[in-house]
């Protein structure tokens, strides 16, 4: 597994939940990533807690996620959560998919150490 630095493991985890929020990825397919991710692989307590939030919302257009997440968050204990400022760059390009879909392996690589990695 690579050894990855606080910097670049905070930008993989950031880049996995903006490729969870993106039009970009069919509902289900981002169901079936928050299945195989774990969610310990989120460090910092906002992220994790914005993951578990996209998986329990479960396969619902990703429109309809942006705008149900900021209140489940703030009902969560992150009353200054801003969804915007958040996901910046809020609309991820389909260049920048390729890049978040790389980090998401990266950190399914991390959910499941043992097996082989598929991010390479």
């Amino acid at each position: 597994m690579r050894s990855n630095g606080p910097n670049e493991s905070a930008e993989l985890q950031r880049n996995t939940l903006r490729l969870l929020c993106s039009v970009l990825i069919k509902s289900g397919t981002r169901l079936e990533i928050c299945h195989l991710l774990d969610p310990r692989v989120f460090q910092d307590p906002l992220q994790r807690v914005v993951f578990e939030e996209i998986r329990d919302l479960g396969t619902i257009e990703s429109r309809r996620l942006r705008e149900l997440l900021p209140a489940r968050i703030t009902n969560r204990g992150f009353p200054d959560f801003d969804l915007h400022e958040f996901l910046a760059p809020y609309e991820a390009s389909e260049q920048d998919i390729d890049e978040l879909f790389e980090s998401a392996l990266q950190l399914l690589d991390q959910s499941h150490p043992d097996e082989e990695h598929l991010s390479e």
